[in-house]
């Protein structure tokens, strides 16, 4: 992964100079020499901000109701305490 830094003035004369850096890694966009805007492809910034999928995200998918799913009974079935 390569990082790119262009000042604000660089990334507005050749935007498409910063989009073809962006293919190799993460442009650092500085103003008055600080940063402040990072140029991600999409491709990137999905897999940074999607998490691993959550049970529930998947449960509500449209279309879930019509997979076959038949769980397995557990042979343990539960017991009161005893107490004494």
């Amino acid at each position: 992964m390569t990082i790119c830094t262009l000042s604000a003035r660089q990334f507005n004369q050749d935007v498409s100079k910063a989009k073809k850096a962006a293919m190799a890694g993460p442009v650092f966009i500085t103003d008055r020499g600080e940063p402040a805007h990072v140029l991600l492809t999409f491709d990137a910034y999905k897999k940074i901000t999607c998490g691993p999928a959550k049970i529930a995200d998947l449960l509500a998918m449209p279309g879930v109701a019509d997979v076959p799913f038949d769980a397995p009974q557990s042979p343990d079935v539960a017991q009161a305490a005893d107490f004494s």
